[in-house]
């Protein structure tokens, strides 16, 4: 079968627009005109717009991959067939994301495993979503393998959302402060204070301080914006160095509070990883392989590397955790005993559960912290604005007394 898109309207005159697989572009009306629409256009899908589904349909899109695993599985575990699974799935979707599922059932239907159609598509599917998807069709439990890799990839979802969720509101705040600041500074305090100058009133040490910050703003506003964006240029340079990113990334960790997040967040996809790896079938050292490409912090993935070649090398894998100086007591521990016991599944996933519950209860508290502490700032900023402009206006009403 090959892809096509068309171009059709509705019942409802309502233009519509997607893509479809068939046998040819008679079979690809035929199919269209079942679904009750009047056909305008078929053509075969282009190459060049499969290279901008590559490139694209991997970005902000982890929730549409998330639910095409769960609607797969479940598929799959009622007993429809793969192809016809995929169909179905192909006619929920939309955008650029559905054309990545028509390719990937196109390539199904010509021969391809479902893992090696995945891999051509590169970045729509992962490296750990190939890895499952491929033990899956080896072991015959694809069905099995898709619903633990979703599971996966929801409880990360979620533990990013609670951590954002967090800090959306401090960010708010702050922004408010930000914006509500530079309002009073640039439009309000002007118009109040300067009949005031005029008039060759002497200023109180509040006002003179809140004149001398507006003047500057209002003369060089533009520079502090340029600055602004000079900075926030210079450290996207920064991170897109290999060394640059790897001092942030060192840095981060080392941080109050925010660094402590970091760690557990990142050992908690780590811990995941390795766990649903290996319940499916993949070696252990093949799952750690897997763990330090889905690691986005360079210092813990380069201790993961060092992990990796130290037992390869023949030593334990606590032993090469603690020489790296990266992972804490409690997760050495947790490796080693599960390494012993031979139930590092297990041990991973109590782990998890442990760090995830830290790390839920710690950007809480950070978030309780913040909040009063930004309202208290936003707070004593415009009392001080407030106070720099009433003050002249009481002691010019005393000396008119």
């Amino acid at each position: 079968m090959a892809v096509f898109t068309y171009t059709a309207t509705d019942p409802a005159s309502a233009e519509a627009r997607g893509t479809i697989t068939a046998d040819t572009p008679r079979h690809a009306r035929d199919l269209l005109r079942g679904r009750g629409l009047i056909v305008q256009d078929v053509a075969h899908y282009a190459p060049r717009a499969k290279r901008t589904i590559r490139t694209a349909a991997g970005r902000g899109r982890a929730h549409q991959l998330t639910d095409v695993l769960w609607e797969l599985s479940t598929l799959l575990g009622v007993g429809v067939p793969l192809l016809e699974a995929l169909d179905t799935i192909a006619g929920q979707q939309r955008g650029r994301f559905a054309l990545a599922v028509a390719l990937l059932r196109d390539r199904v239907a010509a021969g391809s495993s479902l893992a090696g159609a995945m891999r051509e598509q590169g970045p729509v599917f992962d490296e750990l979503t190939v890895s499952i998807t491929e033990v899956g069709e080896d072991a015959g439990t694809l069905d099995a393998s898709l619903q633990r890799l979703a599971e996966f990839r929801e409880r990360s979802q979620q533990l990013k959302g609670r951590i954002a969720t967090a800090l959306l509101y401090p960010a708010l705040v702050l922004s408010m402060a930000i914006f509500a600041g530079t309002f009073l500074m640039t439009f309000v305090v002007p118009r109040i204070i300067e009949p005031l100058v005029e008039q060759g009133q002497v200023m109180p040490l509040p006002t003179r301080i809140v004149k001398g910050a507006s003047d500057f703003l209002i003369g060089w506003g533009w520079l502090l914006l340029l600055l602004a964006a000079g900075a926030a240029a210079g450290f996207a340079a920064l991170l897109r160095n290999p060394r640059g990113k790897l001092a942030w990334h060192r840095l981060l960790l080392r941080l109050p509070v925010i660094g402590e997040l970091t760690r557990k967040q990142a050992v908690v996809r780590m811990a995941v990883i390795i766990s649903t790896l290996l319940k499916s079938g993949i070696v252990f050292l093949r799952a750690v392989q897997i763990a330090q490409g889905a690691t986005s912090n360079l210092v813990l993935r380069d201790a993961l590397a060092r992990c990796e070649r130290a037992v390869m090398a023949g030593s334990d894998i606590a032993v090469a955790m603690n020489e790296t100086g990266a992972f804490a007591p409690m997760v050495v521990q947790i490796f080693a005993l599960g390494q012993q016991s031979g139930r590092m599944e297990e041990m991973l996933d109590r782990l998890a559960g442990v760090y995830d519950q830290q790390v839920s209860t710690a950007s809480q508290r950070l978030t309780a912290v913040l909040e009063p502490v930004l309202i208290v700032l936003l707070a004593l900023v415009v009392l001080l604005i407030v106070a720099a402009t009433v003050l002249p206006i009481l002691e010019a009403g005393n000396a008119i007394q």
